[in-house]
């Protein structure tokens, strides 16, 4: 079984300038490629987990979700991190089109996205991570028994009550590697 990094998207991959579906909208969060590059090379696989109700609003299509999906994986492959798979959830429970809305399993905090992936790639949720920037992201990882929490501040602003839920707290995706990856070797 893998052990996976579970990432957020907006807010902890990218700047969360709302509802980004275009190559051009995309501003990685600093130092995020070299923290994913230590994660891999210390056997993580990565997975990305994204909310995407702008789909579901109609504000962009499915089709744009995937083609901004294969450019932000292409970004990474050029820093030597291949992107084991994006999975996201378009619905809405009030806010969508007709076909989008709905309760759903998959829509963070249901731990719906992590358990396909889990199911998926064979991976172990006790050697998993799942990193977000707001409580949802933490309440899915908690629900698919995903070993270790984190928040990141990169996103979101976010209720104090929020960091209860998380294993650690940091800036951005950038402090990570320093703080867990040197907790496992000692």
């Amino acid at each position: 079984m893998s052990k996976v990094l579970f990432l957020d998207r907006d807010g902890v991959v990218n700047i969360d300038h709302g509802y980004v579906y275009k190559p051009d909208d995309f501003e990685f969060v600093p130092g995020v490629f070299t923290a994913c590059k230590k994660f891999t090379d210390a056997g993580y696989e990565i997975i990305i987990v994204t909310n995407q109700s702008g789909i579901g609003r109609g504000y962009y299509s499915e089709q744009d979700f995937h083609h901004l999906s294969e450019w932000m994986k292409n970004e990474f492959l050029k820093h030597g991190v291949h992107i084991l798979d994006v999975y996201f959830c378009p619905h809405h429970p009030s806010k969508a089109l007709p076909a989008y809305l709905q309760e759903c399993e998959c829509r963070k905090p249901a731990p719906g996205m992590l358990l396909q992936a889990i199911e998926e790639h064979h991976i172990d949720p006790a050697q998993s991570i799942m990193v977000g920037d707001k409580l949802g992201d933490l309440l899915a990882g908690e629900r698919a028994n995903v070993a270790t929490r984190v928040l990141v501040r990169s996103g979101q602003s976010y209720a104090e009550s929020t960091e209860q839920h998380a294993h650690y707290v940091c800036d951005s995706l950038a402090e990570l590697p320093n703080l867990i990856l040197h907790l496992q070797q000692v």
